[in-house]
């Protein structure tokens, strides 16, 4: 009996390691694609509405919610802007997005509002900095029109740029929206710069701020700006936004909003599906 002693320890102690070995979770798979790794200066596919230029990865998605209420901050006394809850009892213009990366670099996507535009738009990726790029630069394309798009087609092409800092992202947007009058009248089309920047102040917090000025063409309206504070948590970004305008598609953007003296609240939710 004493002889079996040491065999009958070895072999409770190979029971309960492998035991245990069935119990643990496997390890979490290592991300090779180095588009699946989260970028903690570029969160987000987009700033307030204007794109950024992060990669979706490849066979992977990404969905959007843009909510813009259409109450101004400054309409009535401070009495009926605290009755309203700052503008949260207003109606609102909503959009609804979802972008698949195609290949490596490679993206496309779809946009749609609560007042029936469509947007499509594939975005390609020739330069990028975390690839030891000086400056990350993307081919951007667009196709949109109202009502389902049945009217009013018009197309944006151009380019997203965008240079890291040490705490922050710089973008440039130049971009030529092709019949973007609704009207026959007067000029037909576009040019526009869109700048914009995003600065992390912490591990996951981050201020946006983007500006769409119009250089030539088609010029109906002020120029719409927009600032905001971000949080991003795991796969999600919570973005809570001040806009002079509800412009979420290029088309919106290029056609601008009334003045500078209403502003507006609004926020977008985003989700990456990796």
């Amino acid at each position: 009996m004493h002889g079996l002693t040491p065999v009958l320890v070895a072999a409770a102690l190979i029971f309960t390691n492998a035991a245990v070995g069935r119990a643990q979770p496997p390890d979490a798979p290592v991300q090779t694609d180095p588009d699946a790794r989260l970028d903690p200066l570029q969160p987000d596919f987009t700033l307030a509405a204007l794109p950024t230029t992060l990669r979706v990865a490849a066979g992977k998605s990404a969905f959007r919610v843009t909510h813009r209420f259409t109450r101004a901050l400054n309409q009535g006394d401070f009495g009926d802007l605290l009755a309203n809850a700052f503008g949260l009892d207003s109606s609102a213009v909503v959009g609804l997005e979802f972008r698949y990366g195609l290949r490596p670099g490679t993206q496309l996507g779809i946009h749609r509002t609560s007042d029936r535009t469509i947007q499509i738009f594939t975005q390609h990726n020739l330069l990028n900095q975390r690839d030891g790029g000086p400056i990350g630069l993307d081919l951007l394309i667009t196709l949109e029109g109202d009502d389902n798009l049945s009217e009013h087609h018009q197309s944006a092409l151009g380019l997203v740029l965008s240079r890291h800092t040490t705490r922050a992202v710089l973008y440039a947007h130049p971009l030529v929206m092709v019949n973007s009058n609704p009207s026959a009248d007067g000029d037909q089309h576009t040019l526009l710069v869109g700048l914009g920047s995003r600065l992390r102040l912490g591990s996951r917090v981050y201020l946006v701020a983007e500006f769409a000025p119009r250089l030539a063409g088609h010029d109906p309206g002020s120029h719409q700006l927009s600032a905001a504070i971000e949080r991003r948590v795991g796969g999600h970004s919570f973005q809570f936004n001040v806009s002079n305008g509800f412009g979420t598609t290029l088309g919106q953007i290029s056609r601008g909003t009334l003045n500078y003296d209403n502003w507006y609240l609004g926020f977008n939710i985003a989700r990456r599906f990796y």
